[in-house]
């Protein structure tokens, strides 16, 4: 549904950090042809991690740091546990419902349907972390972030797999994937495992439940110097450990390792203070407006890019010629800067479009809620 008038009270350096993800996301979903690619905007090939492996958990870092602003007002004001709870199912059964049609799109082959998947996953995260917010104190949210941080490592590396034994961390033999295949069946990203899989949810809710302890920091702080050096003390720690597990729990983004979940939420607090020091301190913000104009219709901007994608792909110019995108790809772009940079800036340049757009919707005051 459309919201009419530009929320108030909102954090714009959260907003401004949001649109860069979604961004990001935009940017690294869609290269002119997935032949010809830099290393940066692709995936790590396993363990380890690029810039492009950053994205995602950044959402859902951003996901936890909203929950405070989000609720704690509403609870101030006397709303119901109760009807929260009903806001949160409302708003998690949305992403996922808006997931499962984004992978049946255009052709609904049900029979062969993905479940799980980008939107499914902050779905379930945002689930499970914004109860755990209205039902749990600090303390006992720490607990269970470390509980499921530890408890999947226990899992992933001490849990026999058929077929492969305890501690496989491979695409195939690892716990999640054998998991995965039991539940789902073929209806996988890669048939036989899924980066977005049940068991890797467990970590992922740990990531929103970090970014709620920040978003809790900065509430409590203020637009203060005391909010920076909190944020860039706990990145730096943050860091530090996913480093020092990286070396018995590799960081690795498919598996959503321990490691990673705290490397990469250091990286994110890191990269929020930046943006929280430049526009909420220094008030220098005219630099991040178009990151707003993403952030302020992130889920609506990256679903609208991802149905607009599949049907460039299936849509043919002619009756036998190439798709669309590939058309304006080969005819625009490849043509003059060559596969690899012409693939780069078709991806640039349909970040721009979406940006286009957006900031006619954001000029025009209409902000989609999910």
């Amino acid at each position: 549904m459309a919201d009419e008038g530009l929320p108030a009270g909102r954090l714009l350096s959260l907003d401004a950090f949001r649109g860069l993800t979604i961004a990001g996301m935009i940017l690294v979903n869609n290269p002119g042809t997935w032949r010809a690619i830099y290393g940066p905007l692709r995936h790590a090939e396993w363990h380890g991690w690029t810039p492009t492996d950053l994205i995602f958990p950044f959402f859902l870092l951003i996901v936890g740091v909203s929950v405070p602003f989000s609720f704690s007002k509403r609870l101030e004001r006397g709303d119901s546990r109760l009807g929260l709870i009903r806001h949160i199912v409302r708003r998690a059964v949305i992403l996922f419902g808006l997931g499962l049609f984004m992978a049946a799109f255009p052709r609904f082959e049900f029979g062969d349907l993905r479940i799980m998947g980008v939107l499914q996953r902050i779905g379930l995260v945002y689930l499970f972390a914004a109860t755990a917010f209205l039902y749990l104190g600090w303390k006992g949210r720490g607990v269970l972030a470390a509980g499921l941080l530890l408890g999947y490592w226990a899992l992933m590396t001490l849990v026999p797999v058929p077929g492969y034994g305890p501690g496989d961390l491979s695409p195939d033999g690892n716990l999640g994937a054998y998991l995965d295949r039991a539940v789902f069946g073929h209806r996988l990203w890669q048939d036989t495992w899924d980066p977005e899989g049940l068991l890797s949810t467990m970590p992922a809710i740990a990531t929103t439940l970090i970014g709620i302890f920040g978003g809790e920091w900065i509430r409590r702080s203020g637009a203060t110097t005391k909010a920076v050096t909190g944020l860039l003390a706990a990145g730096f720690a943050l860091v530090v450990l996913g480093l020092v597990w990286d070396l018995a729990f590799p960081i690795n983004k498919p598996l959503w390792t321990s490691s990673y979940v705290l490397f990469t939420a250091g990286a994110g607090f890191l990269l929020l203070a930046v943006f929280f020091w430049a526009m909420e301190l220094r008030e220098i913000k005219r630099w991040a407006h178009p990151f707003v104009v993403y952030g302020m219709n992130a889920i609506a901007v990256f679903v609208a890019s991802g149905l607009l994608a599949k049907t460039m792909g299936i849509v043919r110019v002619g009756s036998e010629g190439p798709s669309v995108k590939a058309w304006i790809f080969t005819k625009a772009f490849e043509s003059w800067a060559g596969p690899l940079n012409g693939s780069l800036l078709f991806a640039l340049s349909y970040v721009v479009f979406w940006l286009g757009l957006m900031w006619v919707f954001y000029e025009r005051r209409i902000f989609i809620k999910i």
